[in-house]
């Protein structure tokens, strides 16, 4: 089995955004990174050069993480290829933009869709990972939202299941404690693509406005906090760290 003194890091959903800044950031620390990707395929190989650029090995791997057995493969490609996990950072995630105030358009496959991915996948990520990080004594942090604090965002079924992350990790630090802390990032209004999509430049500065910091966050103001989750204490666990501008003071 492959070993090596570098630490290895997975970051779900790192062709973009929070995931790709995320994976960087590991790599510059030192870490080798295994980049995963559902469907950006070219952006998830932009992210594997930009990882590599920092000297880091890298390990590409397609996985739709609402599946449970695609994901238990991606675990045992990772302990083939690196025959370790250091760290695990579920960002992968999906919604659907719908009214919170028009419930019948909040259609059954759309929260299946959202619950899926969001809330399954990201059990379904921990679950898999558990015998590598056991070994390694290693931690997860995922990227939950301030949606699941204050019941806004994208969709009811979206804040739902950002919610359903925060219970997760609190649950999964008591069930895989001692050996393994359990974290989650919330994050408020964030300038990612994914972002864009729903808002104007003038509607993310309009949303921000009231907020102490008035602004949205970058993909590395994220990242810092995810960093810190994994690598810059060893007695945080069970803990969703809310990194909004003050939003939800």
């Amino acid at each position: 089995m492959p070993t090596d003194s570098r630490p290895v890091v997975l970051v779900t959903g790192s062709a973009t955004g929070i995931g790709r800044e995320t994976a960087i950031r590991f790599a510059q620390l030192g870490y080798d990174v295994v980049v995963n990707y559902s469907r950006s395929e070219a952006e998830a190989q932009e992210t594997v050069r930009l990882v590599t650029e920092q000297g880091a090995k890298s390990l590409l791997i397609q996985c739709d993480i609402g599946q449970d057995a695609a994901v238990r493969k991606m675990m045992a490609q990772i302990e083939a290829h690196f025959g370790k996990l250091d760290v695990l950072v579920n960002n992968a995630a999906m919604t659907h933009i719908v009214a919170h105030a028009d419930l019948e358009a909040m259609s059954e496959d759309k929260w299946d869709d959202i619950l899926r991915t969001n809330v399954k996948g990201t059990f379904f990520c921990i679950r898999a990972a558990a015998p590598l990080l056991k070994k390694s004594r290693g931690n997860v942090v995922s990227v939950s939202s301030v949606a699941g604090i204050g019941g806004e965002g994208s969709s009811i079924a979206y804040a739902a299941s950002k919610g359903a992350v925060n219970t997760l990790t609190k649950s999964l630090a008591r069930a895989l404690s001692p050996e393994i802390r359990v974290n989650a990032v919330c994050p408020g209004p964030v300038d990612t693509r994914w972002l864009r999509k729903m808002m104007t430049e003038q509607q993310m500065k309009d949303r921000t406005a009231s907020y102490p910091l008035q602004r949205a966050a970058q993909p590395e103001d994220i990242a810092d906090a995810i960093i810190y989750l994994a690598t810059g204490t060893t007695l945080t666990t069970g803990q969703c760290l809310v990194v909004d501008g003050g939003r939800t003071m």
